[in-house]
């Protein structure tokens, strides 16, 4: 059976908005009347239904399709895509959820995993209410959608576990404790860091989130905040050259090329009046714009 893992930090109510958001894409991308989908139970023995696009009946609500059984079980237990041309005449699938999928009128299905690293998060459905072949395409189609549900899931898990650790930092800091020298690196190191993440997040209130606990991280401890004269890519650039950073990596983690990251390096040389990489970076961390 292939593992199964959900990923930590994400509300479920965010991840059902994910997996509705990919059942409309779904639909409009391939034209599918139907959609519907759920998440693996932690043990990874079956997929809840839980969401839907295009239902006309309660058949398939809370239904629980177990690891190799039907469609989905199949396509969980393999944690690859599958369809049939015509669900209850395919005998290559087992049957126990014929009654559910008649109801529905569902005959030509194709299922898809959502997979968060090598681990079955959830299965999305799409089907049609006659028996013919869906085509490589529509199954390619939402492979894709899936594709990026699990790098989605993936980004923000990660988002989530940083913050959790520059929250413990923030709290710690706001306290007047700071931590001990190799702690204190490891705060720096998570801080560039999600820097480069929060540049891949779509969700403008996680970007938001993530600013606002960088920026309670940073401000100087029993001074007063003065205003920070740099661009937020000038503190990206600052965050990782801060912590050992060359051009060249700076440029590849944010996407930048090594020109581009030299002219971000001047312009914060010049606003801190400083001149050179180190000297920039200790001033930035005095200011309190970097931890």
């Amino acid at each position: 059976m292939a593992a199964t893992h959900r990923p930590a930090g994400i509300p479920a109510l965010e991840r059902r908005e994910l997996l509705r958001a990919a059942l409309g894409r779904m639909r409009r991308v391939t034209g599918l009347p139907v959609a519907f989908g759920g998440e693996v139970s932690p043990g990874g023995r079956g997929v809840r239904l839980t969401e839907f696009a295009g239902t006309w009946t309660d058949a398939l609500p809370n239904l629980v399709v177990s690891a190799g059984n039907g469609l989905g079980g199949r396509v969980l237990l393999a944690a690859r895509p599958g369809s049939v041309d015509d669900y209850t005449a395919d005998s290559r699938i087992s049957h126990e959820y014929d009654k559910q999928v008649t109801a529905e009128g569902l005959r030509a299905i194709a299922a898809v995993p959502v997979l968060v690293g090598e681990s079955v998060f959830s299965v999305l459905y799409g089907g049609v209410r006659e028996p013919q072949p869906l085509g490589g395409w529509v199954l390619a189609a939402m492979n894709q959608i899936a594709v990026g549900v699990g790098v989605e899931l993936t980004v923000r898990s990660e988002v989530e576990r940083r913050l959790a650790e520059l929250e413990t930092a923030a709290i710690i800091q706001s306290a007047r404790e700071a931590p001990a020298a190799p702690g204190w690196e490891d705060v720096r190191e998570a801080h560039a860091e999600l820097r480069s993440i929060a540049q891949e997040i779509t969700d403008a209130a996680l970007r938001r989130r993530l600013q606002l606990v960088c920026d309670r991280l940073t401000r100087p401890r029993g001074r007063p905040t003065r205003g920070n004269p740099l661009s937020p890519r000038e503190l990206d650039v600052l965050a990782l050259v801060a912590v050992g950073c060359g051009n060249a990596e700076v440029g590849r983690r944010l996407g930048l090329r090594s020109e581009t990251v030299k002219s971000y390096l001047r312009n914060a040389m010049r606003k801190l009046g400083t001149h050179g990489r180190t000297e920039t970076v200790v001033a930035a961390r005095r200011a309190g714009f970097l931890p």
